[in-house]
């Protein structure tokens, strides 16, 4: 089931098969993405630093829709004309967060992989003759910093760590693209249900018959299935009504305690083995804040859009995602 919206001119508008250009598009969300855009019939423009991966990702006799444009990220160049024509842009692109530990060195790089990459999408469509309608910008939850007592809707105000404010300046950048009249759709995005990502990780103590909630387990946890994600993307780029800030976060928000219980229910193990907060602190640092700190967010304009989840509960989204 994808994205329901009331309007019947906007059924026909989603209809239209358009030019979108991706980044971030071999990553876990990004490549799920391109499939469903060449199977809804657009074309697509591949924007990455490695081809040779790319042309793995998406071999040209399954993604005939498929362009691969070669780019670099953080600096102009000839790839900004590419931008020129496209109907839409998404981007995707980051340096992973949660992998490695924060070192002076590797905040440097979360933040300017996002914030000048995000400059170099704007400035790309401030310069393009024919200039995309909409750039649909990735944020995440993480703008709102962590509490294990406040609920986030998208008004509530930025909180003050690391990851707020880097989520901050790149909004900041992205709002840029208003000046060149195109439409702007920011998706704080939450953990990302799917085949890889976040579950990835958690899934081999559960296998082997050692899971259980990270830290406390009292932490929220805002998540939303990768299908979810996916559709509320095709949306925003094909939905004109669609601008500003929308929590990319199912409806029902949940502690670490009952995701762990949902997890261990649906692999029929036990989750009772609770994994402590030092653990994740000595392998991570402070990069473990992102497990081990949460934030119930709400996604209120989301729903008031009239975009329709498939995955509303996170048991039902787990056994989608541990039976596929």
């Amino acid at each position: 089931m994808d994205a329901q919206f009331s309007h019947s001119k906007d059924e026909l508008y989603s209809k239209k098969s358009m030019k979108v250009a991706v980044t971030g598009a071999t990553g876990f969300v990004g490549s799920r993405l391109v499939e469903r855009l060449q199977q809804e019939g657009h074309q697509v423009l591949v924007f990455t630093r490695n081809l040779e991966k790319a042309r793995r990702v998406f071999p040209s006799t399954a993604f005939p829709k498929v362009e691969i444009v070669s780019y670099t990220p953080l600096e102009s160049g000839a790839w900004q004309n590419q931008i020129s024509g496209c109907d839409g842009v998404v981007n995707l692109a980051g340096a992973p967060i949660a992998e490695t530990r924060w070192t002076a060195e590797r905040k440097q790089e979360i933040l300017d992989s996002r914030k000048i990459g995000t400059q170099k999408i704007v400035e790309a469509i401030a310069q393009a003759d024919s200039k995309p309608g909409v750039l649909v910008n990735s944020s995440a939850i993480g703008y709102y910093g962590t509490s294990e007592t406040a609920a986030f809707n998208e008004d509530s105000p930025p909180g003050q760590d690391f990851l707020a404010q880097v989520c901050q300046a790149w909004e900041a950048e992205a709002e840029q693209v208003k000046q060149s009249g195109t439409r702007l759709v920011i998706l704080r995005t939450g953990i990302v249900l799917g085949q890889g990502g976040a579950i990835a990780k958690m899934l081999l103590p559960f296998q082997l018959f050692a899971g259980g909630p990270l830290g406390t387990g009292q932490q929220w946890f805002s998540w939303i299935h990768i299908d979810d994600l996916v559709s509320l993307i095709i949306a925003a780029l094909t939905h004109s009504e669609m601008a500003g800030v929308f929590n990319a976060t199912a409806p029902q928000p949940v502690r670490m305690t009952e995701l762990c219980r949902a997890l261990g229910q649906t692999l029929h193990r036990p989750s009772w083995l609770p994994v402590p907060a030092f653990a994740l602190e000595a392998l991570l640092g402070d990069a473990a804040k992102v497990v081990l700190e949460g934030q119930q967010v709400l996604s209120e304009r989301t729903q008031a859009s009239g975009f329709t989840y498939q995955y509303v509960r996170v048991e039902q989204a787990l056994q989608a995602v541990l039976s596929s």
